[in-house]
């Protein structure tokens, strides 16, 4: 997966945040949250706005993009004169 929520995962232990408050409080399911830190799963705009606004955070700061390796990147690739 390109995406990985180790951050949110973080935050979410730094402040103390459980998965119990997170259903409770209507801002992710349980399912969700499995998905998430088994990396099969993605979060929707709206769950991403609860997030920001429970952590006091930026999108940012609870994700981030880790390129595949599989494609090179655009500066890997050789230059063609």
């Amino acid at each position: 997966m390109s995406i990985c929520y180790a951050k949110l995962f973080k935050l979410l232990e730094e402040k103390g945040i459980s998965t119990y408050y997170l259903r409770q409080n209507k801002i992710m399911g349980q399912q969700t949250y499995y998905n998430l830190k088994n990396g099969k799963g993605n979060l929707g705009t709206e769950t991403l706005e609860k997030l920001c606004c429970l952590l006091n955070c930026q999108p940012g700061d609870l994700m981030e993009y880790i390129p595949d390796n599989a494609q090179p990147s655009p500066s890997s690739t050789p230059d063609k004169e």
